[in-house]
């Protein structure tokens, strides 16, 4: 007797009509009337690094759409995914006769290509009828496509492979849950999808255990039905690990080697996160500093970070002060100032449901505009939440809220496990960005904000626990 699920069929047609479709949307968005990325905000030289191209700058107030290839390129302290793409982008480029430039050109339109691919895996998995995976479809074109997160598919920033790489993992989720070849097709892909998503930045590889549970607990059952699961554990685990390990050790402000990924920019985020997010000098500055160990000398770095204009590293105190700047010492402040830490989470959401960094411009300078302009093409998901900005955790909780109880509602089926990953990588990266450092918070709660936006479309679009025939 086949459960409703396995009567539930997944036409070809309906696939390629939805591929060819958002493909087709999301090159006109890209290309129309001029293409769009994210310039530097002076961290794009990890990407071109990872890609073989030598690059160091400050941040830019325009993007560049071509960086050319450098002799003897450049040894990554750690990986990158996006570098992967701009490496594709430039042997596809190299085809076109660029001569081994990277085009970001090029490069947006891989991008495309790979967000038009995740959206079709997502429809594909879900065991509803048209109407339902073409309302899915829509709303994830409407969320991939926004302003806030498709300049960076083009960029030389990590965040848009974490976008792909968790709508691929998502959509290769639902398919391992579907009967006969599409559950091999989804494992491929949640492998895939996972391996891009957990490498595109150091703070997401803390999605690696949360993919893994996912993974088991969407292929349930007996030894036989575990197998394939554990299969891809393994792929994403050694994947990660290969790729996190073949590269070069990472020089560290002190002067130290550290092969950990992120060990050259540990101490910068530490300082950040004390200086402007602990001794921030709207607080009772002597009494943070003394819980911190550190001297009362140090008020006067109050609100400064590592890039500020008067920053504590330019102290003569500060190397016997470094071991301070750490981890447990910020962690432990914030566990036991309950208030503080909320009022930094309550700012935190605010700075997520933003959306948009306003320094990072979206044109050439030959295009016209003014230093940082942005565009606004698809801006429907992005206002939507920047109303909701002011009120903070008031608004990001409840939404949160809503996608749990959905979550719950479909906890026996591949939706559920779904809604719970997103979840999870939401609430996580939302931490770490809040906590974890104290600058660019907007930037850094984008990934948090894409699983929230992923998660509330398939919570709202796809309201009945049962499927329905298609």
């Amino acid at each position: 007797m086949k459960t409703v699920a396995e009567r539930v069929r997944t036409r070809p047609s309906l696939g390629c009509g939805v591929f060819g479709g958002s493909l087709v949307a999301l090159l006109a968005r890209f290309l129309v009337p001029r293409p769009v990325s994210m310039s530097d905000n002076g961290d794009g030289f990890r990407v071109l690094c990872g890609a073989g191209i030598t690059w160091k700058s400050a941040p830019q107030p325009y993007i560049r759409l071509e960086y050319a290839a450098t002799p003897g390129g450049c040894d990554p302290s750690y990986q990158l995914s996006q570098s992967w793409l701009a490496r594709l982008a430039v042997d596809v480029g190299d085809l076109f006769g660029l001569h081994s430039a990277l085009n970001l050109v090029v490069l947006g339109v891989l991008g495309c290509v790979v967000a038009a691919a995740a959206v079709t895996a997502v429809v594909l998995g879900l065991p509803y009828g048209p109407r339902v995976r073409l309302l899915v479809a829509l709303g994830l074109l409407l969320v991939v496509a926004d302003s806030a997160f498709f300049g960076y598919f083009s960029s030389i920033l990590g965040e848009g492979t974490a976008f792909l790489g968790l709508l691929l993992a998502v959509g290769g989720l639902l398919l391992t849950a579907r009967p006969g070849r599409w559950s091999h097709v989804g494992l491929a892909v949640t492998a895939v999808g996972g391996l891009i998503a957990v490498n595109a930045k150091v703070q997401t590889l803390m999605i690696l255990p949360l993919l893994a549970v996912a993974v088991l607990l969407v292929r349930p059952g007996t030894r036989q039905r575990w197998l394939p699961g554990l299969l891809v554990v393994a792929a994403l685990v050694g994947g990660t690990w290969w790729a996190q390990s073949s590269v070069a050790p990472a020089a560290a402000p002190d002067g130290t080697w550290s092969s950990v990924p992120g060990g050259d920019s540990r101490e910068i985020n530490m300082v950040n996160t004390i200086f402007l997010n602990i001794v921030d000098g709207r607080h009772d500055t002597a009494a943070d500093l003394a819980e911190l160990g550190l001297p009362s000398s140090f008020a006067q770095y109050a609100g400064n970070g590592w890039w500020g204009p008067h920053p504590v590293i330019s102290d003569p105190l500060y190397p016997r002060y470094r071991d301070r700047m750490s981890r447990r010492n910020a962690v432990t402040f914030f566990a036991t100032h309950p208030s503080r830490t909320l009022a930094v989470l309550n700012r935190a959401a605010g700075d997520l449901l933003a959306a948009r960094p306003d320094y990072l411009g979206s044109f050439t300078a030959s295009a016209g505009f003014a230093p940082h302009a942005r565009e606004y093409r698809v801006p429907v998901v992005s206002s939507l939440t920047g109303l909701l900005a002011p009120l903070g955790l008031f608004a990001l909780v409840p939404l949160w809220l809503f996608v749990a109880w959905r979550g719950w509602r479909h906890r026996r089926t591949a939706l559920g496990v779904a809604l719970g990953l997103l979840l999870t990588v939401a609430f996580g990266q939302f931490v770490l960005g809040a906590l974890g450092d104290g600058i660019e918070n907007v930037k850094h709660q984008e990934i948090a904000l894409f699983a929230t936006l992923v998660a509330l479309v398939l919570a709202g679009v796809v309201w009945h626990p049962k499927p329905t025939r298609a």
